[in-house]
């Protein structure tokens, strides 16, 4: 998920900065093994699971780790990585625009499907029914209606449409596109192919009917030329302070 804070970045101090390194690493391996067990055993994640799953003891990876709040932040921090590796590609990429909107939906679609009992975790909004203070999904929620405001407008200001349009256009698809995947992981009452051609041409429509009442009339199958360059910037880091 460009624009991420980086962790790694020298000090000038080569010991610290191996450690800083190691100590990266190790987090990370401890992640995917939270992802595993997640994976395994649902969204009730456990910190012995997840020690166990790593080969290391609990107090090894509380030494990595604050508390379980601070593991939970790693794992959104991941899982905003694997979206968004899966959607800017996408997004950026010069399609025509339901084709473009189809793929960007199946990204996430995919995501979700791939990962459910993460997305599960992190939109419960609590680690061990203790709450916590970030709310990583709404914050992505929050990430993608930004960028998507700043791609709808760009377009709109082509067409010499008013761009004051975009800012709730774009968080109306992105609440209702997160709404639509909450419901489809509980029901899965069709498969994924289905519940993205859906949407996709409820999406489309709102596009071509506000389009048209200006007077612009958009092929759905022809690319739009290049539009703005979406970067998604996420401040959380997946490095907390180093441990005594």
């Amino acid at each position: 998920m460009g624009g991420m804070a980086d962790p790694v970045k020298p000090t000038g101090d080569a010991r610290r900065d191996r450690w800083r390194k190691h100590r990266i690493a190790r987090r990370a391996e401890f992640v995917e093994a939270a992802l595993r067990v997640l994976h395994e055993h649902g969204p009730d994640l456990a910190m012995d699971d997840v020690a166990a799953a790593a080969g290391v003891t609990k107090p090894v990876l509380y030494r990595h780790f604050t508390d379980k709040a601070d593991l939970y932040l790693a794992l959104g921090q991941r899982g905003t990585e694997i979206l968004f590796e899966r959607l800017l590609p996408v997004i950026n990429a010069e399609l025509a625009p339901v084709p473009k909107i189809r793929m960007a939906l199946n990204a996430f679609f995919t995501v979700i499907e791939e990962n459910p009992n993460l997305y599960r975790l992190l939109a419960h909004g609590s680690f061990g029914e203790k709450p916590v203070a970030t709310d990583v999904v709404a914050e992505d929620k929050a990430l993608i209606a930004t960028a998507l405001t700043a791609l709808l407008g760009d377009y709109m200001r082509r067409f010499n449409m008013d761009s004051g349009a975009a800012e709730p256009w774009a968080h109306g698809i992105v609440g209702m596109v997160q709404n639509t995947g909450e419901w489809w992981l509980d029901k899965r009452s069709m498969n994924r192919d289905s519940v993205v051609e859906y949407l996709t041409q409820i999406i489309w429509a709102a596009i071509d009917g506000l389009t048209r009442q200006h007077g612009v009339a958009i092929d759905p199958d022809r690319p739009l030329g290049a539009g703005k360059v979406v970067k998604l910037t996420d401040v959380r880091t997946s490095e907390a302070g180093d441990p005594q």
